[in-house]
């Protein structure tokens, strides 16, 4: 595995690779990887020759100035499991690299109405801080295919929007979720939680199912659905943001006789927001 700090470099690699018809996949992470971002990586070589892989940790998109400062590096752990799963580069700029003049002052690209919602609700700025970032990677690295994870679902649609309106040569692939044996979506926040926190965390995802199935079993009542999920996970521990039953291809709210949905849903326990999703197609 090739690793490259500087724009430059990577590009020189790029041209040659490209030069000798060879298609190149990207997956852009913030490091601290887990067995879902190696997933991706697996699925990459499904898609071409040449799989390159990102780490960097963008504060654009941090609320929280203490939540970047926080974040875990694990560049050793990291580097040694890209090179274990075959990986052809990896692109680790500074954020000097990223944002020349300092992020506050970058040029922004904004997706409006997708990142107004849901996530973008509660944590204003933060898809802001997804896009720019994104189209700022595929400018540099140019993929024919990028990889991206479902647990994410809503990121996935902005950046899919973002890649259709603003005609980047790049497919999206979307990757189902990495589960733990609970259910528990894998996430770098996991390991905010602690022990008994670990213990409880599995109930989202359990709400979840819950919740589709009353769905595919003919219950339209989606305010009922969605206020008793609500209920359940903050008598489970959780400090819901928000439990929501959305059209899957828009983000728009469901009605009750809607076919292709989408159940979201956002909670911290601890320390750790977790973020999760189910799709149903109840036709």
């Amino acid at each position: 595995m090739q690793r490259f700090n500087h724009i430059g470099e990577l590009r020189q690699q790029l041209h040659c690779w490209r030069m000798a018809a060879e298609r190149i996949v990207f997956v852009p992470t913030m490091g601290n990887l887990h067995r879902g971002h190696l997933r991706l990586v697996e699925k990459a070589r499904d898609h071409g020759q040449r799989v390159v892989v990102s780490i960097f940790v963008n504060p654009m998109q941090f609320n929280d100035k203490d939540d970047f400062a926080a974040y875990p590096n694990t560049l050793v752990q990291d580097c040694a499991k890209l090179t274990e799963a075959g990986v052809d580069a990896l692109f680790l700029p500074s954020v000097e690299v990223i944002y020349p003049d300092g992020y506050q002052q970058s040029s922004k690209v904004v997706v409006s109405g997708l990142s107004d919602i849901l996530c973008g609700e509660h944590r204003p700025g933060h898809f802001i801080g997804v896009t720019t970032v994104v189209a700022k990677l595929f400018n540099i690295v140019l993929p024919d295919v990028a990889l991206f994870g479902e647990k994410d679902f809503q990121q996935l649609m902005i950046i899919r929007r973002m890649v259709d309106e603003l005609c980047f040569p790049v497919e999206i692939v979307g990757i189902e979720t990495e589960r733990e044996s609970d259910g528990l979506a894998m996430s770098s926040r996991n390991g905010y939680l602690n022990a008994e926190e670990r213990q409880q965390a599995s109930l989202l995802y359990r709400i979840l199912v819950q919740a589709k199935s009353q769905l595919l079993l003919g219950n339209e009542n989606l305010a009922v659905i969605e206020a008793l999920a609500m209920q359940a996970l903050q008598k489970g521990g959780f400090r819901p943001e928000y439990f929501s039953v959305r059209n899957r291809n828009d983000l728009s709210k469901a009605q009750g006789n809607a076919q292709d949905l989408v159940i979201l849903a956002a909670a911290w326990l601890g320390k750790a927001r977790l973020i999760d999703n189910i799709c149903l197609n109840s036709g």
